[in-house]
């Protein structure tokens, strides 16, 4: 019998998660009793206010003269509503404001906030809403006027240009999507920490329609040197000066020079009004309010490359520009902090993606990975693109511990938690792709385990 590891009592979520001095420790020396009991305990303390209210929904009461709410006609069936006037830009309904990303200030070493979570546990199908796309800032996010804003590409290029908004929305553009997933995704799971729901396990991920110009087009504009040109520097313009490596070959691959998302303009606090889609790859190369592309023959081992964004393996070395988000899948309803109201079928949905492609299958386990039954993949199952599936399930009412596991087209097979561990280690933060389990209780409550 595999070992379960727990949380406790929820309660009210905090103020902050964690001190910035204990991630600074975690970096430095990995996770270890002390500081996996304070993570633990913090994290529990994140409340029941972003659980999923769908999964708590109540039978009806119907009784011999039937339901009043479809017999009686509501004052809204019978009046006048709002005029289109009344919101210029469209808002959700006030019945699902609780439907929001969630912040955790403490995970970074900033005093204001730069993290939020998205409700997974809330969507639908495999595009992220504009207005509940993850954050992940390192100085704070801005909001830049686009006609004052520039983009040079220089370095090894026979040419280098600066390039308006205006420029760049002239030429041919593509539109795809994509998902973009955070290196520190699930990263508290590494050191048992069992944070109570799929939003703050997985919530650092989202997908959109990325619109832009492909990277290729400008550094062939620009004459980059194709015999040593080996990689690309591409920096933001905010205040952290965040720059990230790009190996040339994914840079002339599928990147996007981009400026829209669903549809419309990018939001500022996702880089608007220009930024880098690198698909496949973690979220911090996607460098927002993108100013500079640098063509260069080696790796330029920036601050956020060789001290940040590493990962700490068992025996002491950092591992550097490990940066394609492997194989991966979450069940997201029902997940961590939903109950199951009565015994009978409920749809077992999640998420699976794979930086190296598309996905090619997704397995559901209902008794923590003793038996695999084939789960029903929903189209489009895109390249580098999150994909949505389906399982159906009758609960009996007995103890369940529900796990998905997804397999991609390069034969990748997402990991269990000890098998990531024994190459791993248990001291790293980024890039845990492993299985994730939520067991159900015979009260139909989901919390989060860990299966060793």
């Amino acid at each position: 019998m595999r070992e379960l590891h727990q949380p406790g009592q929820l309660h009210p979520a905090p103020e902050n998660f964690i001190a910035p001095s204990l991630l600074d420790d975690i970096t430095k020396h990995g996770l270890d009793a002390q500081r996996r009991t304070f993570l633990r305990q913090s994290f529990l303390a994140a409340g029941t206010v972003m659980l999923a209210g769908r999964a708590h929904s109540q039978a009806i009461d119907q009784s011999a003269e039937g339901d009043p709410a479809i017999l009686n006609l509501p004052p809204h069936s019978t009046s006048l509503g709002n005029p289109v006037a009344s919101s210029p830009y469209g808002q959700p309904s006030r019945y699902e404001a609780n439907l929001q990303r969630r912040e955790s200030p403490g995970l970074t070493r900033v005093g204001a906030a730069s993290v939020s979570f998205s409700p997974l546990q809330g969507m639908f199908g495999i595009i992220t809403a504009n207005g509940l796309h993850f954050e992940r800032h390192h100085q704070g996010w801005v909001d830049i006027d686009p006609s004052q804003h520039r983009l040079m590409i220089n370095g090894l290029v026979k040419q280098a240009r600066v390039f308006s908004m205006d420029d760049l929305m002239r030429l041919p553009s593509v539109s795809r999507m994509h998902f973009i997933e955070c290196g520190a995704n699930t990263g508290m799971e590494w050191g048992n920490v069992a944070v109570p729901t799929v939003q703050y396990t997985h919530g650092m991920m989202s997908c959109c329609e990325f619109t832009g110009v492909p990277l290729s087009l400008l550094l062939e504009h620009c004459g980059y040197d194709k015999k040593n040109g080996k990689f690309i520097l591409a920096e933001g313009a905010d205040g952290s000066g965040m720059t990230r490596t790009i190996p040339i070959d994914i840079a002339l691959d599928d990147v996007l020079v981009a400026y829209g998302m669903n549809g419309e303009m990018l939001r500022p606090e996702n880089g608007y009004p220009l930024r880098l889609v690198v698909p496949g790859v973690q979220g911090v190369s996607w460098v927002k309010w993108l100013r500079r592309i640098e063509v260069g023959d080696q790796p330029y081992a920036t601050k956020d490359e060789t001290l940040h964004y590493v990962d700490l393996m068992p025996d002491g070395q950092q591992r550097q520009y490990t940066s394609i988000q492997e194989c991966k899948s979450v069940i997201t309803t029902p997940s961590g902090g939903q109950t199951l109201v009565g015994q009978g079928f409920f749809n077992i949905s999640g998420l699976a993606w794979s930086g190296r492609g598309k996905i090619r299958r997704v397995d559901v386990s209902v008794d923590g990975g003793r038996n695999w039954r084939t789960a029903r993949l929903e189209s489009p199952v895109l390249s580098k693109c999150l994909t949505r599936f389906n399982f159906p399930w009758t609960w009996d009412g007995k103890p369940a511990i529900l796990q998905s596991r997804a397999i991609d087209d390069s034969g990748a097979v997402q990991p269990r938690l000890n098998q990531l561990r024994a190459v791993r280690g248990a001291k790293s933060i980024y890039h845990n792709n492993a299985i994730q389990s939520w067991q159900v209780g015979i009260n139909g409550e989901l919390r989060n385990v860990h299966l060793e």
